[in-house]
């Protein structure tokens, strides 16, 4: 067998993992920045992205969900002066 932490990037980025993201833009006109990250977000094929009135679930491999992540917040934080965005993680949904 491999020695510990050989393969342990590979099998991190097939995991499946859900995410439950919110966005609260410190804006008076705070629903356009929301619609333009969903939006993004939807852009991406290869995740599932479900949008409810209190926030969007992102369902993917990990490595496809974190990228997704990574572009999409750090847009937001670019086009806004100031924003929070909430985000709870969990691996294996569905089992």
């Amino acid at each position: 067998s491999a020695p510990r932490g050989t393969n342990d990037r590979e099998e991190i980025s097939l995991v499946k993992v859900a995410v439950d993201i919110s966005l609260y833009p410190l804006d008076a006109d705070f629903i356009p920045p929301i619609k333009n990250v969903i939006d993004r977000l939807n852009m991406h094929e290869e995740l599932e992205v479900w949008t409810n009135a209190m926030s969007t679930q992102l369902i993917g491999e990990f490595d496809d969900v974190m990228n997704a992540l990574k572009e999409e917040l750090g847009t937001t934080f670019e086009l806004l002066p100031k924003a929070v965005f909430v985000i709870k993680m969990f691996n294996n949904p569905g089992k």
